[in-house]
Parts: C-alpha cells; sequence; structure tokens
C-alpha cells in the first residue's frame, strides 16, 4: 500500500493543488488574526487554542512568540512560526510545551494584505532586540501612510527586513526618543494612520493598541488571574476566558506585574478625539457568528442582515404545485443571515422553508487538478455540493454575504443547476462592492469587481450570473441592522463602509492606492 502512494505521490508531485482554505473569488480575505496572554503558566499552549478559534481569519501562516524569565531581570524571546495553519505549524507538541516557554505570549494567524505571502520573514509575530530590551508585535490591519514612512526610516539608516507595513511600527518604538517604552509606543502609533489593532510583548509587559477610528474588532478577558487579548471572543471561548470590554478607539493598554497585584490596568490614549469607524464587513462576513465584536453579538446582526433582506426583497411565493420555496445559505458565513430571512419570510409567505441545500467540505486538504480542468470550477465542486433531492423542482433562494468578482458565484449557480430546480434566485446580505479596501482586507482592483464591471445594473448581473432574480440589501438597510448609537464608553458607534459606498474615512496615500491594486 505504501509503494502505491508513493508512487502515486510521484506522479501528480507536477500537478497543481488547490487550497484547503478556499473560500472562492467572490470573498474578500480575512484580515489576520491576533492574541495576547500574560501571567499563565501554560501562555504558549493557550496563544495556540486561540489562534485555532480565530482560524478562518488568517490560513497562510501562524506563529507564537513567548517571553521567558531566565534570571533576575534577564529574559529570553522563544518563538516559532510557519506556513500553514496553526493545528500543522504546532503539529510537534514539544514546541508548545519545551521551546515556548514563558508566562506572557503573543501569536498571530496570517492572510497577507501587504508583504509578500511566501516571503518567511514577513510570518508574525516579528521580534527584536533593542536597548530596552526584547520586542515582538503580532498586527491585524494596515497603515495607510506606510510609504510616507518608510522613506523616512530608510533616509534615516533604518534597515528593513520584511515587506509588510508592521515591520514600521516596530523601528518607530525602536527610535523613538521618549524614555519610557509605553511613551515610546505611544510615539510610535501617533505617527502611523490607518486601521490597526496590535498586541507587543516587551521582557516583562504585554500591550494592547487600538486604533483612533477602532475599525478592527479587538477585545480583553480575564483567565484566572491572566489577562487575555484577542480580535474575537471566540477565542476566549476556548480557552474559558471571560469577556470583560473591547478596548476603546484609541486605547492603549499595559499589564505588567503590578496589574497583575492590584487588577487594575494602566490605560493610555493615541488621540485625544477619538472616533468609531468599524469595519462594517465584519459583521457581513469575516467574524464568527458565536464572537462578541465592537461590543455585540455577531450571530444578532447576522440574524437582522437576513430580516432586512427579506422585507426588502422577499422570497418568490410558490405555487402549490410547486410544493415550497426553499430558502439555503451558502455555507457557513451567511448560515445566520438565512436563518433570519427565513425567520422574517414566513410571516407573510408561510410557504418558504429553510432547507440544507449546499454541504461543504471541511476536510479538502490539498487536492490536485488534472491538466486542463477548469480550476475554478473544480475548486467550486471540491468543496460544496448539492442535496439534489431538497432542491429538484423547487423555487430556490441562494442566501450569500457577498458577491465580489462573481466568478464563484456564477459556478455555485451552475451547481445548484445541475440539481434541477425549477427557478433560482439570488439574496445578498450585503450592497454591491464597488470598491476595494485600504484598512485590511485583501480586494481584487475596482475595475475586477463585478458590480463595476456591469455598471451597477442589477439585470446585466442577473444575467452574467445566469438566475432568475438577484438582489442585494441596500446600504440604509445594511446600517438599519447593525448597532447604532453610543457605546459603553459614551462614544458615538460609526462605521467604515468604504467598500460599498467609496468614502474613506481614513486618509490613503495615493501610491500605496496603486499599490494595494496591483
Amino acid at each position: 500500500m505504501s509503494n502505491k502512494v508513493d508512487a502515486m505521490s510521484e506522479e501528480n508531485k507536477n500537478l497543481p493543488f488547490i487550497d484547503a482554505d478556499f473560500d472562492g473569488d467572490d470573498k474578500p480575505r480575512s484580515n489576520c488574526a491576533i492574541f495576547g496572554i500574560y501571567n499563565h503558566p501554560q501562555a504558549a499552549v493557550m496563544a495556540y487554542y486561540g489562534l485555532h478559534s480565530q482560524q478562518h481569519r488568517g490560513q497562510e501562516a501562524s506563529g507564537i512568540c513567548t517571553s521567558e524569565s531566565i534570571s533576575e531581570g534577564k529574559y529570553r524571546f522563544n518563538i516559532h512560526k510557519g506556513h500553514g495553519i496553526a493545528l500543522n505549524v504546532f503539529s510537534n507538541r514539544n514546541v508548545l510545551t519545551n521551546v515556548l516557554k514563558g508566562s506572557a505570549a503573543i501569536g498571530h494567524n496570517r492572510y497577507s494584505t501587504t508583504g509578500a505571502s511566501d516571503s518567511r520573514s514577513n510570518i508574525q509575530p516579528f521580534k527584536v532586540n533593542f536597548k530596552e530590551g526584547h520586542l515582538a508585535l503580532s498586527h491585524n490591519g494596515n497603515f495607510t501612510n506606510t510609504m510616507e514612512l518608510r522613506r523616512k526610516l530608510e533616509n534615516e539608516g533604518t534597515i528593513f527586513q520584511t515587506s509588510t507595513d508592521s515591520e514600521i511600527f516596530l523601528h518607530l518604538i525602536a527610535r523613538s526618543k521618549q524614555t519610557h517604552t509605553a511613551d515610546k509606543i505611544l510615539d510610535a502609533a501617533r505617527q502611523v494612520r490607518g486601521a490597526y489593532s496590535i498586541v507587543l510583548l516587551t521582557d516583562n509587559k504585554l500591550f494592547a493598541i487600538r486604533d483612533p477610528f477602532a475599525v478592527r474588532p479587538l477585545s480583553m478577558g480575564k483567565l484566572g488571574e491572566s489577562f487575555v487579548f484577542a480580535s474575537e471572543t471566540c477565542a476566549f471561548d476556548i480557552i474559558n476566558a471571560e469577556y470583560v470590554r473591547d478596548l476603546k478607539a484609541g486605547e492603549v493598554i499595559q499589564i505588567d506585574e503590578d496589574v497583575i497585584k492590584t487588577g487594575e490596568v494602566k490605560t493610555f490614549t493615541i488621540a485625544s478625539k477619538p472616533e468609531t469607524k468599524h469595519c462594517i464587513f465584519e459583521y457581513v462576513y469575516f467574524s464568527r457568528p458565536d464572537s462578541t465584536i465592537f461590543g455585540n453579538t455577531v450571530d444578532k446582526v447576522r440574524r437582522k442582515l437576513g430580516k432586512n433582506l427579506s422585507n426588502e426583497h422577499p422570497a418568490p411565493k410558490a405555487n402549490i404545485e410547486d410544493k415550497k420555496t426553499v430558502v439555503i445559505s451558502v455555507p457557513d458565513s451567511s448560515n445566520t443571515a438565512a436563518l433570519g430571512y427565513v425567520t422574517e419570510t414566513i410571516k407573510t409567505n408561510p410557504f418558504v422553508k429553510l432547507e440544507l441545500g449546499l454541504i461543504r467540505s471541511h476536510y479538502i486538504g490539498r487536492t490536485f487538478i488534472q491538466p486542463g480542468q477548469d480550476n475554478r470550477e473544480i475548486r467550486v465542486k471540491a468543496k460544496f455540493n448539492t442535496v439534489k433531492s431538497v432542491l429538484k423542482d423547487r423555487i430556490v433562494v441562494i442566501v450569500d454575504d457577498s458577491i465580489v468578482r462573481g466568478t464563484t458565484a456564477k459556478l455555485l449557480v451552475k451547481l445548484v443547476k445541475e440539481a434541477s430546480p425549477k427557478e433560482i434566485h439570488l439574496r445578498i446580505t450585503s450592497p454591491p462592492i464597488i470598491s476595494p479596501c485600504y484598512y485590511g482586507m485583501d480586494f481584487p482592483s475596482k475595475e475586477e469587481l463585478v458590480a463595476n464591471q456591469c455598471n451597477d445594473d442589477l439585470e446585466k448581473i442577473r444575467q452574467y450570473l445566469d438566475v432568475d432574480s438577484v438582489e442585494y440589501l441596500s446600504l440604509e438597510n445594511l446600517h438599519d441592522s447593525v448597532p447604532q448609537g453610543k457605546n459603553d464608553f459614551g462614544e458615538k458607534i460609526g462605521y467604515c463602509d468604504a467598500c460599498f459606498s467609496g468614502n474613506y474615512p481614513i486618509p490613503i496615500e495615493e501610491i500605496q492606492k496603486t499599490a494595494f491594486e496591483d
């Protein structure tokens, strides 16, 4: 048997492969996950589980760095990172227990938005030494004045080891003329613009940082006497940590031995007048429904997205001979929205029911493609299959969260058509995407977006996707679906909806726009 497997491997070694984390060309790529923990005897193990639970935010690479006290006043930083998901990068349990020693740790799951994705030097956490000791960083988001700062630092003699924007923050800290570490970090944070959540590890401190617009989510939790930080609260649940609160817009939190003794965190403020511009797409697609982000549960918001979509664009009513209209989700990101859509629909249209019409494979691994095969079609079929008996001769409503290029949505429709439904109607729980993101999401160029290619003409989009109808949630109803008013800190809640509206709340370098769109 082993000889046969080896022979097959040799035969197929030069064949192209599809990625296990394929989400299709119709989804923006997630924007990384960060995790930090202080004062825990198994800090690396906790960090591993925190990264594992946030794997959906990045599958290109994973890494953990720990701070280990080796003698009075002396520390050693231990780091392990590599390409792939956390399960594979940390498959050797001895790494977590015998290599990554220490009671403080930070971790990172990566999906690249800047920097080469295949370069190991770009895998976080980044670790450096400077005059105050060791320093390590994990970063989620993007700086929008990267080129300006990079040129400035290079002119001052800085040598960069990576091609990511995250490294800039470390150099700004190291070159700061401030005396205390917290002041150096604030100095650096006040020089960068953009959307960022950061966890920083020094020899004996852990810092958590959120940009003045609070674009990306970042929460604080407690696990006994330990403090924990994560992009999403699902990372707290897996280790039985208690969610305490989100970081404020523009807040820097310092955790050290004094905080452990008193229980009172040390906080600093980056900007004098912070305001929130939360990424609205976090609610639509990125975050897990069991997470709390921006102070609210994702599940509740997604259900309301589905309900508002149903009110705005109801499911077609079936005739008696059609039995019932079936609503299906595109698993897994639109599952909760589909529940909300059906819950609202049956109030006025009882001949509608929710069905599992698409089954998603979570175990495809790396699958080779024979030469000549349509890569995209095989990628879709490797991940999804239809329950034909559910769809045959029915009016089918497919609820999905977004369409980007439209290429994979078109193939998914083709797959559903093979089950012989009577009609196919597409309902999207967000508005048409018309602009790329410069704040940490990986979008194609503006010209590649299907809404722009079809001049925002629904009929053209319908014809391209080959469905009986396609409808999007309006921008107005999108905002009606998300929490409004003020948060627990008295800050007015605002959102970044630039991908839907083209209105960018944070200034962007023109050169950086070109860099992102190439």
